[in-house]
């Protein structure tokens, strides 16, 4: 197995259990913030489901630059998923068609003429991509915790659904 079917494979696996996170989103408490320095709700929510993009990205372009970005405007949980299907869909089939040579080729992350980091694409997609997007799951399964809404299973037992976490983490329902 070559690297860019191990990221494919990481990728469908991670997925499955970031959609079951963002299953969980109720978009009428999207202003909810835990401190106010916090991203809200809802915007966590819809950054959680835009990284899946990165990968595409990464292997398609040399940069990824956020002077001007604006976020989707996403109000429902079922367009949140939609969205993130979507995107998912774009980047495992971006894996699909890439070439290991692709990876060597450097990728630089920027804020206007500011430079964040440049690393290898294949460093970006092992360390930055996958590391971004459970770094993110993990604050918005605390939003969930804090909001009393359920929270999904990720690499084991979830105290909130003990009736089904013997089933391995990455079976989808």
């Amino acid at each position: 197995m070559n690297f860019l079917t191990e990221m494919a494979a990481e990728l469908q696996q991670e997925a499955a259990v970031t959609r079951k996170y963002l299953a969980q989103v109720d978009f009428q408490q999207a202003n909810f913030r835990p401190h106010e320095r916090s991203e809200s709700f809802g915007r966590l929510a819809i950054h959680v489901a835009e990284i899946v993009a990165w990968w595409k990205q990464v292997l398609e372009e040399e940069e990824l630059n956020f002077e001007g970005f604006e976020p989707e405007n996403i109000t429902t949980t079922a367009d949140l998923l939609s969205y993130f299907d979507q995107l998912l869909a774009a980047s495992l089939e971006a894996l699909q068609q890439a070439n290991m040579e692709t990876l060597a080729q450097n990728w630089s992350m920027k804020h206007g003429t500011m430079v964040l980091f440049t690393l290898s694409k294949r460093e970006v997609l092992r360390k930055f991509c996958f590391n971004h997007l459970i770094h993110h799951r993990a604050q918005l399964g605390m939003y969930l915790r804090l909001l009393d809404l359920p929270v999904p299973a990720s690499y084991g037992p979830s105290a909130d659904r003990r009736d089904i976490e013997l089933i391995h983490p990455y079976h989808r329902e």
